[in-house]
């Protein structure tokens, strides 16, 4: 496996509540929840969710969720949206994938070309957790976080359990 340790802790904000004039739109997390009539989906719908970060509209993005193996080869809801300003979107997907990677979804679906795929940024998260994770992105401090399964939610990096 591999890590990456981010080294600058005050980073300052990813984006705010509130615009300035000059501030430039840069994108939208996202978090859907599969439709997959998948048992092992469908089972746990409420706490799988796919985090992703776009340039453009996520509407755009997942009109052929279904013929896709990135969204488990079924339709998708949006569930939340957040919108970003003057950020780099790979450096913010990047971040929150590392957050959850202990909660990521570890299934393994053939795609309609019969090869197996491996999708990476479903995690087994609840939304609460995930809105706390953009909490923390706005004030900045999300770099010290990590979400921990046991307790669904997220923990300092270095607190005792």
């Amino acid at each position: 496996m591999w890590g990456r340790r981010i080294t600058d802790p005050v980073a300052g904000p990813l984006f705010a509540d509130k615009t300035a004039d000059d501030d430039i739109e840069s994108g939208t997390i996202y978090v859907l929840r599969s439709k997959s009539d998948n048992p092992e989906i469908a089972a746990s719908r409420n706490l799988i969710h796919k985090i992703g970060v776009t340039g453009g509209k996520v509407e755009t993005r997942i009109v052929n969720a279904a013929l896709d193996a990135t969204y488990l080869l079924a339709d998708v809801e949006v569930v939340a949206t957040y919108k970003l300003f003057n950020v780099n979107r790979v450096r913010l997907e990047n971040i929150i994938h590392r957050v959850f990677v202990p909660a990521q979804l570890n299934l393994t679906i053939t795609d309609r070309f019969g090869n197996s795929v491996k999708p990476r940024e479903w995690f087994l998260v609840p939304l609460s957790a995930i809105n706390e994770a953009v909490e923390r992105i706005r004030d900045g401090s999300i770099t010290h976080f990590q979400y921990e399964p046991e307790t669904a939610s997220l923990k300092k990096i270095g607190e005792a359990a």
